[in-house]
């Protein structure tokens, strides 16, 4: 028997949705953290906890060799280590021996805390409230300066990007090193700090479009001379930029149509002074893809000679929504350690010099998400988990494959019988193309359908729509298949993690290939006799919220839906959204406004009436990324035309909710009114939501 006195694998019969699940509503709210944002500090390693039943603010921890860890953050709601930089934030704090350097939420400003002592703030106090943010900072090897990004917001909305240095005793005010682009990343001084490497990119495009890789003299804090081109450009995407401890710059590129690995060679040194020196040897790659990835990347990178470390038809990068993420680390004698994959299942590889292609170490983990990767002498520490396994930092020999686990972002006292396997999916979309997706069947060990009965399907649409699919324990997802409801979480054309030509199958399509997908997905399925054909739902939040209302109104196949924080109207979020997405929809759409008439057409909230089932409509109160007058749009398109329809509004929350009491209201609702539209009645006592028109 089961913990929870399970009857036997088979379990009793009952309707799918009305299983009983120990996978509750404050399970899912407050029995975790998130975890983000790893940093080295000497032989310790910091991250950040989110925490959800501390009004979901972000706190840094700190865990020392044969220790457990400790928080830094003071407790209390004072500070919360979070940035707003281009909203999305991420690279909120740096550290340097011992000290650690901070945004805090409320204000936006940078602080310093030395060990034992109170935070100081060490950046000036902006006119209005949050108008200059900070962001994806390093420390100079003396301590004396922070080198980041920073966000300054002018009057009449207009938003400015810069790299900056921030005395890091606050003794003056910052300075700036670079300016003039729209959007600055990744600043990173190498191991002497004589040069300084970052990214560059103006709109229309994103990061994962095309970026420029600069690198400058740095000299008594200041960039010196013009800083040249190293790779990058309009339709090539660079990510994460790296010195090695020898002093070689490295980057992802995607210039070959995947983002794979390369190195700038000093042509100074021969490549025996290189590896002398520990560096990475030369690559002994062979093949057309490797001479192309290494010629043609050298004729574009200013006379310096670039060459490709690993070619492969896998992903060793990510689009960059935030800062810090990475997926490469430098370990002793020449080795990196490195994330790749396609789509949802990743590997930790050990790439050794001279070698073509990275070893795969042998680990339970699928996942690492997110993408941080960083050394720790001898071994890595990085996030990682699978599909059952939640969560959690570790610290990994990549030569045996031993792992030490420093914090879990839950621990779960459960049968693994509670917990779906994801599967792979492959299935035909349109235009004799293949699409992808992660497919969870009901599961419980207490429970299981009646005889003839399939499973309702609810059809997830990840966010961004420029992400994809995470392969790790979702207890969103086992809230659902636990109770007896089977999910499919589809990686649309358009996600990342298959290379470039994948990601552009959205470019102008963006409400009709993702949306496309999504059906494709739900009718494989019933096709293959997994799920109820009569009881499909689909939801989404933020770009997937936007495809689930675009499958309501410009398709047929689903019986109910729901959007979470989503777009409805494409015009409006044209000028609503903010500056790091205001140009995004000329990727996705088209220009605005001389396409005005692709975004009237592909917004749902003009075509409410051709909707014929239930929607429900969930929003932070607070979203800058997708205001609450996206759902609004919705809520009185549907209104108007007496849609049945329920609408969920959260005071304090913003683009992705934190809150453990919200969280666990929204999923009960979701749940609550997939059972209304689908005929079953949830185990759980759950308060009902108001379905208008119904």
């Amino acid at each position: 028997m089961s913990r929870h006195g399970s009857p036997g694998p088979h379990g009793s019969p009952g309707p799918h949705g009305s299983w009983k699940s120990p996978i509750s509503g404050d399970l899912l709210a407050g029995g975790g953290i998130s975890l983000d944002a790893l940093q080295p500090d000497g032989e310790a390693l910091l991250w950040i906890e989110g925490r959800p039943l501390e009004g979901g603010r972000n706190v840094v921890c700190r865990a020392e060799p044969g220790a457990d860890p400790v928080d830094l953050t003071p407790p209390g709601d004072e500070f919360d280590v979070r940035t707003r930089v281009n909203e999305y934030g991420g690279g909120a704090y740096a550290v340097h021996a011992g000290t650690l350097f901070f945004s805090n939420y409320a204000d936006q400003r940078l602080w310093r805390q030395d060990p034992g002592e109170p935070p100081q703030p060490i950046t000036p106090e902006p006119d209005r409230p949050a108008a200059l943010r900070y962001a994806d900072a390093r420390v100079t090897p003396d301590g004396a300066l922070l080198v980041c990004v920073r966000e300054s917001h002018h009057e009449a909305g207009r938003v400015v990007n810069e790299l900056v240095a921030v005395p890091a005793d606050g003794s003056g005010a910052p300075w700036v090193l670079a300016g003039g682009r729209d959007f600055y990343a990744s600043p990173r001084l190498s191991p002497d700090a004589s040069r300084l490497a970052w990214l560059e990119w103006d709109h229309p495009r994103m990061p994962w479009d095309g970026t420029e890789l600069k690198v400058a003299d740095f000299s008594g804090g200041v960039v010196v001379g013009e800083p040249r081109l190293v790779a990058g450009g309009p339709s090539e995407s660079i990510f994460q930029p790296e010195w090695s401890p020898g002093g070689a710059l490295h980057f992802v590129s995607d210039r070959t149509g995947w983002w794979n690995l390369y190195r700038e060679r000093d042509p100074s040194r021969s490549s025996g002074d290189e590896a002398a020196a520990g560096e990475h040897g030369p690559s002994r790659a062979s093949g057309d893809l490797a001479s192309r990835a290494s010629g043609d990347l050298a004729s574009r990178a200013s006379g310096e000679s670039v060459e490709a470390l690993a070619p492969m038809e896998a992903e060793f990068g990510a689009p960059q929504w935030v800062f810090g993420l990475a997926t490469y680390a430098f370990l002793p004698g020449g080795r990196i350690a490195c994330l790749y994959g396609r789509g949802p299942v990743q590997h930790l590889g050990l790439l050794e010099p001279g070698s073509d292609r990275p070893t795969p170490v042998d680990l339970p983990f699928t996942c690492f998400y997110p993408p941080q990767l960083l050394a720790l002498g001898d071994r890595v520490a990085c996030i990682a988990g699978s599909s059952t396994l939640s969560p959690a930092v570790v610290v990994v020999d990549p030569a045996t494959g031993e792992v030490e686990t420093l914090r879990r972002a839950r621990d779960l006292d459960l049968d693994p019988g509670y917990l779906s396997v994801a599967r792979l999916v492959e299935f035909p979309t349109e235009g004799g193309r293949t699409a992808h997706a992660l497919y969870y069947p009901p599961a419980n060990p207490d429970a299981r359908g009646p005889d003839g009965e399939r499973p309702p399907l609810v059809v997830m649409s990840h966010g961004g729509p420029t992400a994809g699919v995470v392969g790790l324990l979702k207890l969103g997802v086992q809230f659902f298949t636990s109770r007896g409801v089977a999910v499919v979480d589809v990686d649309y054309g358009g996600s990342s993690g298959y290379g470039r030509a994948y990601r552009e199958r959205l470019k102008g399509q963006w409400g009709v290939v993702d949306v496309d997908d999504c059906v494709n997905a739900a009718r494989h399925l019933v096709e293959a006799g997994e799920v109820d054909g009569a009881r499909l739902a689909i939801t989404g939040g933020s770009a997937g919220g936007y495809t689930a209302l675009c499958a309501l109104a410009f398709r047929d196949a689903f019986a109910a839906g729901s959007s979470w924080f989503g777009v409805a109207d494409l015009e409006t979020f044209a000028s609503d959204t903010h500056n790091f997405e205001s140009r995004y929809l000329d990727q996705l759409v088209g220009p605005w406004p001389e396409r005005a008439d692709l975004y009237r057409e592909r917004s749902p909230a003009h075509f409410a009436g051709r909707i014929d089932c239930p929607v429900l409509l969930i929003q932070g109160l607070e979203d800058e990324v997708v205001p609450p007058s996206q759902a609004e749009a919705m809520v009185r398109a549907l209104a108007a035309r007496g849609i049945p329809h329920a609408y969920l509004t959260f005071e304090g929350e913003q683009h992705g909710f934190r809150k453990a009491e919200n969280i666990k209201r929204a999923f009960e609702a979701e749940l609550w009114f997939y059972g209304r539209v689908f005929g079953f009645e949830p185990a759980d006592p759950i308060e009902p939501v108001p379905i208008q028109h119904l």
